[in-house]
């Protein structure tokens, strides 16, 4: 069982259904329209619940909106998870997650611009710890494919690829490059011997 944020009594599997179906309203609305058009009224009007409903399982927006965006990450590390399941060899496996990571973002651009604005909001607001956790949640991904590929220090490499990855999203954005010339540049960030 869970507890709803600010209250002591526990939910049942009813409401956290419920919560779960509100979280996924969120996402919608957040995905949609963006940090700022994520309200109340517009998460009520995307879901099968009301405002009162989801003040009551969520009586801080943010909670709520953190909620959300966990999920999207989730989802999108799974995807990404199923682009490695792809492919046997472990070079063809870092590249295939590569190549799925930026298909995503020149997919939906919308999603880069999403999650550039929480990350600002939620440094604004002094809780880095949910942005800590997205990016952990991908680093870890990538330092577990760079591992067997005999990489010095593949934490590090990981850290740095995935800067690299979200430097090249915007980039992306501006000017479109094939994934046959940003396959070269993480080459070059992963493989070269540095020191």
């Amino acid at each position: 069982m869970s507890v709803v944020p600010g209250r002591s009594e526990q939910l049942s599997p009813n409401q956290l259904q419920k919560q779960e179906q509100i979280v996924e309203a969120a996402r919608v609305v957040l995905a949609r329209d963006g940090l700022a058009g994520c309200t109340v009224r517009a998460i009520a009007e995307a879901g099968p619940l009301t405002k009162s409903a989801v003040h009551y399982y969520f009586a801080d927006i943010d909670v709520l909106i953190d909620r959300a965006m966990a999920a999207h990450i989730n989802t999108f590390a799974a995807g990404l998870r199923e682009a490695a399941a792809r492919h046997d060899d472990p070079r063809a496996r870092l590249f295939g997650v590569t190549e799925a990571y930026l298909a995503e973002f020149a997919a939906r651009p919308n999603g880069a611009f999403l999650w550039f604005e929480y990350w600002i909001a939620a440094g604004r607001a002094q809780h880095p710890q949910a942005i800590d956790a997205m990016l952990t949640s991908i680093t870890e991904l990538l330092a577990e494919l760079l591992a067997p590929l005999d990489v010095d220090d593949p934490r590090a490499r990981a850290r740095a690829l995935l800067s690299y990855l979200l430097g090249a999203v915007v980039q992306q954005r501006v000017r479109p490059r094939p994934f046959a010339s940003v396959r070269g540049d993480i080459e070059a960030l992963c493989f070269a011997n540095y020191g």
